[in-house]
């Protein structure tokens, strides 16, 4: 971060100004609620900053509630609040004032630096928040952030000032006590969101100085939409763009409603920027010591006593068993597939990729052993995040066996399962160690429906969108960034990474690039079966077998059919039986596709 600049006293060209014993010098910014002065006090010899309602308060019991409520947070002590020095009134004006060696205003200092990189803009905000939430959580809004109202001192410490300088809106009637002070808490992120929107982009946001009167532009109120614009004086990274823009969403249930979560989503993001994009792993690793990386279904040890390993067909009924409870199977994988396991395998042999191969390796104390090293179910989970938890699993295994169904005649049905189920290892992991994070990433996917019934519903943030915007890093890399950890190799960091669906689908080269495929279709599909409206399902379905029909040879009713059966597989707990595949033209595809669509 640049150096920060020391507060100087301007030149005075004119008769100074007075305001009580103070000598006005400067007006450092002004906003519709508040403004902000630099000034002189001969009593302390010093120089200060007085902040001022840019209305008087109308009577006697107005002024009263005014200079009550500044001095409430004057009491407010934290590294990032600037230190109140005095509140008092003059002439009907209730006024605060802070020592100016505080710093400058952010405004000031903004005007002094060179662009800011926006990994420092990130930590600013992180500071600001700090205060911000400390503030909110002892009851005290701001109501007017704005640029004069942010100090920055000479080691790039940041401090909030004059909290309690603007008179709260008067509340609706029927609103109480509480709803006016979520209300005003929620104003507060949301300034702080324009406020960071100005320090990527360099320039005020809508050309407007004052913060309150973008608020007022925005929707619900206004009209203008508030997106941080691709040409900033510094790149500004997906995830950090993701947040921003979030902050400013032109629905307000997908904005940040409160300081901590905007604080958590943007010192996410700094953490993984810190290690250049290399280790995301570090938003995981201590929660992955602590709690494991998943929990084991109830009662799994104690089936796995009942079984033993006398012959081929008790291997294949214990891969069985293995593959219904996904904690078990990763971490049998994640241990034969370790430095220290796969040194002792024959050179030359790939990834193991089958639970047969990793009993055969392991043996029956060793798999017992992995099972019992595991957090029993619920482990720390709520009921909620448990219930969550338990849909988000059948799900999956879903996927796994729309995998086996679509796999093309030759490939072995575990390893589809497998691959398919690790691709969404990062949702699993994000979903048992941050229930209360999946959960907002779910509610930022969903369509927001219209404000009147003939208006248009807006469609919910991608998942990868509401990743960044809620963690700091998208769901499929912090997977990916586990699998790395646990010692898989580069051919199945390759396989478990879906498809883009933006992209079109290539012919596989090998078969890595065929089991990567049909996975991605099964997790499309069941994906399309279990996020959209009913009505909008076939036409998703429609447009699945669309992308893979080349690579597949899948039509739209082979799709529902293996999608069908998947569904058995999951209620039995047995294999998916491989789609029969028959040749199929382009011509009668595309006449098949149409029919189903129109059905």
């Amino acid at each position: 971060m640049a150096a920060s600049v020391t507060p100087a006293s301007p030149a005075r060209t004119s008769p100074p100004r007075a305001f009580g014993r103070y000598e006005l010098r400067q007006l450092l910014g002004k906003s519709a609620g508040s403004m902000a002065w630099l000034a002189f006090d001969p009593r302390l010899g010093q120089e200060v900053m007085l902040t001022l309602p840019r209305v008087q308060p109308h009577d006697a019991e107005a002024l009263e509630l005014r200079l009550r409520e500044m001095k409430q947070a004057a009491r407010l002590n934290h590294p990032n609040l600037a230190h109140v020095i005095e509140v008092g009134v003059q002439d009907h004006w209730p006024y605060l004032a802070c020592d100016r060696a505080l710093g400058l205003t952010l405004g000031e200092w903004l005007a002094a630096q060179p662009p800011l990189a926006p990994l420092d803009v990130a930590g600013l905000v992180c500071q600001a928040l700090q205060g911000l939430a400390f503030a909110h959580e002892a009851g005290v809004a701001h109501r007017d952030l704005q640029l004069h109202h942010v100090l920055i001192g000479a080691q790039g410490q940041l401090r909030l000032a004059a909290f309690g300088a603007v008179e709260a809106p008067p509340a609706a009637p029927e609103a109480d006590a509480r709803r006016a002070q979520r209300d005003d808490a929620e104003r507060d992120v949301l300034a702080i969101g324009v406020l960071l929107h100005q320090m990527l982009s360099g320039a005020p946001v809508l050309d407007e100085a004052d913060v309150s009167v973008v608020i007022a532009r925005m929707p619900p109120h206004g009209r203008d939409l508030v997106r941080l614009p691709w040409t900033t004086p510094q790149p500004v990274p997906e995830g950090l763009r993701a947040i921003a823009n979030r902050c400013t969403a032109s629905q307000e249930r997908q904005r940040y409603l409160n300081a901590r979560t905007l604080l958590r989503a943007l010192e996410g993001w700094r953490e993984v920027e810190e290690r250049g994009q290399g280790d995301p792993i570090a938003l995981l690793i201590d929660r992955l010591h602590s709690v494991g990386h998943l929990p084991a279904l109830p009662g799994i040890s104690r089936r796995l006593a009942k079984l033993s390993f006398t012959d081929t067909q008790r291997t294949d009924e214990m891969a069985e068993l293995l593959l219904q409870d996904l904690a078990l199977s990763f971490e049998l994988l994640r241990t034969v597939n370790s430095a220290q396991v796969r040194g002792t395998q024959v050179a030359g042999n790939g990834p193991v990729l089958t639970l047969r191969r990793a009993i055969a390796l392991l043996g029956v104390d060793g798999v017992r052993s992995a099972a019992n090293g595991l957090r029993q179910w619920p482990g720390p989970m709520d009921e909620t995040a448990a219930n969550a938890m338990a849909r988000l699993i059948n799900v999956v295994r879903l996927a796994g066996h729309a995998a086996q169904a679509l796999r093309p005649p030759g490939y072995d049905p575990e390893v589809v399962f497998l691959v398919a189920v690790m691709q969404n290892l990062g949702r699993l992991l994000v979903q048992y160690h941050f229930p209360d994070e999946s959960e907002q990433i779910r509610v930022l996917m969903q369509p927001v429906p219209p404000a009147k019934p003939d208006a248009p519903s807006h469609p919910g943030l991608s998942e990868e969108a509401a990743s960044f915007a809620v963690l700091g890093v998208d769901i499929e890399s912090l997977g990916a960034a586990v699998a790395r950890h646990w010692g898989l190799g580069d051919e199945v960091q390759h396989m478990i990474r879906r498809l883009p669906v933006g992209k079109p689908v290539r012919h596989p080269d090998n078969d890595s690039d065929m089991l990567r495929a049909a996975a991605s279709a099964a997790n499309e599909a069941v994906d399309a079966m279990t996020r959209l409206p009913a009505a909008k399902i076939p036409a998703a379905i429609v447009q699945v077998s669309q992308r893979y029909a080349r690579v597949l040879e899948l039509s739209p009713r082979e799709l529902q059919e293996a999608l069908q059966g998947a569904r058995a597989s999951l209620q039995s707990g047995t294999a998916a039986a491989a789609m029969p595949r028959t040749a199929t033209s382009a011509e009668g595809l595309a006449a098949q596709t149409t029919a189903t669509g129109a059905a």
